[in-house]
């Protein structure tokens, strides 16, 4: 079953809107504390120059950390799944619901600007699935806190285990949005260049771990999976990377393992919590 809700209105950041000129303020985060520090937004008026220091997430940050707590009353790893457009991040998801349920319940909440075809695919694995589509206010380019929130209501929480988002297709905008996960994965298929990482460094900054997907296609491209991992060591030095191919499933057992290790963690520490 598929919930659809469409038009969320979300807090900044359009700047991936076709013709939308870049005058958003910059989100500096302490990567240290996981605080987002107040942006600096500085407008000019005739030689004059005026900085406004505001901070622009507070009201998503709230919201996030009231879903995060939300989610840890009930034990519930909320992984947040990330990527550019064709990474094949959907197609590792539809793989992964199919090896993990239903020994782990599962639920999904899918975000694109419009259609429902990824969420489409992710119900046949008989979780539940709720589509966003924000192409109603402008086709905002990632997931926020507060649309998570909505979306989680129309789930029976009680019943789930892991809950996964699959974000906005986009390498910059969802990294800088909490949205009150657990954990946040960055799928990259090898075919979109081993520099990726060093062009879009706070996705791969902000992520748990890596996926470099599509593997399979090695023999017949002139691709280096290990310049590529190296690239995402040099941006976040202790993160796994793992390789994968979603069409096959060659390196799955790695990244269900660790998948599988959190969703356990997490409802344990709940279990203790109650004790």
């Amino acid at each position: 079953m598929i919930t659809i809700f469409d038009g969320f209105r979300q807090p900044v950041c359009r700047h991936h809107k076709e013709g939308h000129p870049h005058h958003h303020p910059h989100h500096d985060h302490d990567h240290g504390s996981g605080v987002l520090r107040p942006a600096v937004e500085t407008q000019r008026s005739g030689t004059r120059e005026i900085k406004v220091v505001r901070r622009v997430l507070d009201a998503n940050e709230r919201i996030a950390a009231a879903n995060r707590e939300r989610f840890a009353q009930l034990g519930i790893f909320v992984l947040n799944v990330m990527s550019s457009p064709g990474s094949g991040k959907t197609t590792t998801l539809e793989k992964t619901l199919a090896r993990l349920m239903p020994k782990i319940r599962c639920a999904v909440i899918v975000g694109d600007i419009c259609t429902t075809n990824d969420a489409d695919r992710l119900a046949v694995s008989g979780a539940p699935v709720v589509q966003i589509n924000t192409d109603e206010f402008g086709g905002d380019c990632h997931l926020t806190a507060a649309v998570i929130e909505k979306a989680a209501d129309s789930i029976d929480l009680e019943s789930v285990d892991l809950l996964i988002v699959e974000n906005v297709g986009n390498l910059v905008c969802p990294a800088e949005f909490d949205i009150g996960e657990d954990a946040r994965v960055v799928v990259l298929s090898i075919t979109e260049g081993e520099d990726k990482p060093l062009k879009y460094p706070l996705m791969f900054r902000e992520s748990d771990l890596a996926l470099i997907n599509k593997i399979d296609l090695l023999p017949y491209l002139d691709a280096d999976v290990q310049l590529a991992a190296d690239n995402i060591r040099r941006i976040h030095p202790d993160m796994p990377v793992l390789e994968v191919s979603a069409k096959s499933e060659a390196g799955f057992d790695p990244w269900l393992e660790w998948l599988k290790e959190r969703v356990a963690a997490k409802k344990a520490l709940m279990m203790a919590d109650k004790l």
